[in-house]
């Protein structure tokens, strides 16, 4: 896979996970950071929450100086990747900034999703076989048609398998109500693919309601770090090539808006 070239110098990255109650999610973002770490020696990389944990986002942001890139530990579009980063950078004046897309949708996240379900017991030969895409849920419809392409990648890469996206929340199907259809349909080993990017209490809440297996959350996976630096990679490139256009365009205002997926 080509990860887009930025200029030389190197913006802070700054992880922006949800936050949970659960302590599992504190350590797993940590660990997914550290192999960030690893694959980019010399990176600066910082972690901030949108709340619940510490450090809070705008203590991270408070405490760095030049340039940045904010990476949304999210798995798709929605209210915190549209508004919520992007105020919390427009409340950093001393910083110079960009939000990178969300995670997904991206083939890296149907790899590790793929790992994920044959940790977990996934057979490839069993007859009757589905999968419930369990995802967090927001009311942006965005969020659920970056959830949808996810589904897609992952069937293809599973052969075809049935894939169907369910939300713990704020969207429907719920996980249970995804299951019983397929079952319906005559399935019978139906896997519950853990869409998220740390433990918690939708991931927990959502693998519940598994008839058959269920994975583990994203978390570190290798593929999980490749993609929050190509995420990181993405938004410099695309910020280059906005303000070379800015530059080239006598009287244009310096607007930068959050690339597509």
């Amino acid at each position: 896979m080509t990860i887009p070239t930025a200029p030389t110098r190197r913006p802070a990255l700054v992880a922006v996970a949800h936050g949970s109650r659960d302590p599992r999610a504190l350590r797993t973002v940590r660990a997914l950071l550290d192999r960030v770490r690893a694959l980019r020696p010399g990176l600066d990389v910082r972690l901030g929450h949108i709340e619940l944990n510490d450090p809070p986002l705008a203590d991270t942001l408070a405490g760095l100086s030049g340039e940045a890139v904010l990476v949304p530990l999210l798995l798709g579009r929605g209210h915190h990747v549209k508004r919520d980063l992007p105020a919390a950078l427009a409340a950093a004046p001393h910083l110079r900034g960009v939000v990178a897309p969300a995670l997904g949708p991206h083939p890296l996240l149907a790899l590790a999703l793929h790992a994920r379900l044959l940790a977990a017991g996934w057979d490839a030969e069993g007859p009757g076989q589905a999968v419930v895409l369990a995802a967090a849920g927001s009311r942006d419809p965005d969020s659920a048609v970056d959830t949808a392409r996810t589904a897609a990648l992952l069937g293809a890469r599973l052969g075809g398998v049935p894939v169907v996206p369910a939300y713990a929340s704020a969207a429907a199907p719920t996980v249970p109500e995804a299951v019983a259809a397929l079952t319906a349909r005559g399935l019978r080993r139906i896997a519950v693919a853990a869409y998220f990017t740390a433990p918690g209490r939708f991931a927990t809440q959502s693998v519940g309601a598994a008839p058959w297996i269920a994975s583990a959350p994203l978390g570190a996976h290798p593929a999980m770090a490749r993609l929050v630096l190509y995420r990181y990679d993405q938004a410099r490139y695309d910020q280059a090539r906005h303000d070379q256009a800015i530059s080239a365009t006598p009287g244009a205002h310096r607007l930068f808006a959050v690339g597509a997926p």
